[in-house]
């Protein structure tokens, strides 16, 4: 192992051991349906936004046994269900309802399922021919308004502020430049962050020397805070502006009452990585179902 190996071992242990006292939740049902109702109520807020802000895609939801199931659009990434199986029994007649919210709007049927729902839920999509498709880590931490993260790599010249609502599409645009690079997703992140800014959620903007370089979104659900919209420009990347984000939307979510934040990362990533450096732990690793229509 070289220095630079060995320094940044050094500095991850450290990191670690600082969130050694803080007050975990054990990640049990109890917390699962915490997280999972959080995600929920996050995408209602965003499709009642959708619904507003492009009436013509017809973007609407509902409840089924406690399963939140959001149409965003054919194609949409929302466009989905969260918490089946979480909160209640899921029955054959349950699943025709929910397959046919979907179906009756011309989208596939997806399901993101949490490891902790009934072990009946799985048996019904098995036998309904689902397939999985995708897997995602839920991570949380335990949050307070006085909470600080890696001072060293701290840079005070990044500002943070939360963007006013006439700043939507500079806030998108921001968020798009991010993007800008993956030309295949590059133009859904600006459409989703028009949208995003439209709805409940707080919209913070980083800037260096006057200039958008960042963004990050935060959504509140009772006592739960989750972190979404995160993006930063190409040029001004390694240059703190997302630690300073997490930081200001963790201590921000504190004082509106939150005791814990979460976030959804792909297994092994940058991001996952980064999140476990400041305090997050993997709370489940979720699957994707797709109903196979082969």
């Amino acid at each position: 192992m070289d220095n630079a190996e060995d320094a940044e071992v050094r500095r991850e242990r450290r990191e670690s051991r600082t969130y050694l006292n803080l007050e975990y939740p054990f990640a049990d049902l109890e917390l699962a349906r915490r997280l999972e109702r959080t995600e929920a109520r996050a995408n209602v807020q965003f499709v009642e936004a959708r619904a507003e802000a492009f009436p013509d895609v017809g973007a609407t939801w509902t409840a089924v046994a406690e399963t939140y199931a959001m149409f965003d659009g054919v194609g949409s990434p929302v466009t989905q269900t969260f918490g089946l199986g979480v909160f209640q029994l899921i029955t054959e007649e349950d699943m025709d309802q929910l397959e046919e919210f979907f179906k009756s709007r011309g989208a596939a049927v997806f399901h993101e399922v949490c490891p902790l729902a009934d072990p009946s839920t799985f048996k019904l999509l098995s036998e309904r021919g689902y397939k999985p498709i995708e897997v995602s880590n839920v991570l949380y931490r335990p949050i307070s308004p006085d909470l600080r993260l890696d001072a060293a790599a701290r840079n005070d010249e990044v500002k943070i502020r939360i963007i006013e609502k006439s700043e939507g599409e500079l806030w998108a645009q921001t968020a798009f430049e991010g993007w800008r690079e993956f030309s295949e997703v590059a133009p859904l992140i600006r459409e989703l962050g028009l949208v995003t800014v439209r709805s409940k959620a707080s919209s913070f903007l980083a800037e260096l020397q006057g200039d958008p370089i960042a963004t990050g979104a935060l959504i509140i659900a009772g006592d739960v805070a989750l972190l979404a919209g995160a993006s930063t420009v190409p040029k001004a990347r390694r240059q703190g502006a997302q630690l300073a984000l997490l930081e200001e939307r963790l201590r921000y979510a504190a004082t509106q009452g939150c005791t814990i934040a979460m976030m959804v990362a792909q297994p092994g990533s940058g991001s996952q990585r980064n999140a476990e450096r400041h305090g997050f732990r993997i709370a489940y690793t979720r699957t994707k179902w797709e109903l196979d229509h082969e």
